[in-house]
């Protein structure tokens, strides 16, 4: 993993944190926060937004990468992640949040996964989804 440390990431969880309490969940009732940092020290806050027909819902991790995207980000811009829930351990990224997180961004860029009760735990984008592909995967 690259060299930042869960204490160096702390502060981006607590922005994580200050997200998810803007959820929308009135049918899971688990609200899920996540910040995403940019190079340039921006940071992107995105939360969990449900839907009553459930494949309309968003994810906190999506939000927040798709919010950078959205004003003018790019894969490589970003050097950190962090998303936090109210689960038993750290909270654990969806499979269609790790493909999304994958292409965005680099192997070896730190995720800190976290919960309410201060369970941490720091992996990297490539941990989270081995085998993972990407544009120049599918020859783009």
């Amino acid at each position: 993993m690259n060299t930042a440390s869960i204490t160096e990431l702390e502060p981006l969880l607590e922005r994580a944190r200050q997200a998810r309490l803007r959820a929308y969940a009135p049918y899971s009732k688990f609200f899920v926060g996540a910040a995403v940092q940019t190079r340039d020290g921006r940071i992107f806050e995105g939360c969990n937004v449900e839907n009553a027909a459930y494949g309309l819902c968003n994810c906190a991790e999506r939000s927040a990468l798709f919010a950078a995207v959205s004003a003018g980000c790019r894969p490589g811009d970003f050097v950190a992640l962090a998303v936090i829930g109210e689960c038993e351990g750290p909270i654990s990224p969806c499979g269609a949040c790790r493909q999304v997180i994958f292409e965005l961004c680099e192997g070896d860029m730190p995720v800190l996964l976290g919960n309410l009760q201060q369970a941490r735990q720091a992996t990297t984008v490539a941990t989270l989804l081995p085998g993972g592909f990407g544009p120049s995967d599918l020859g783009h």
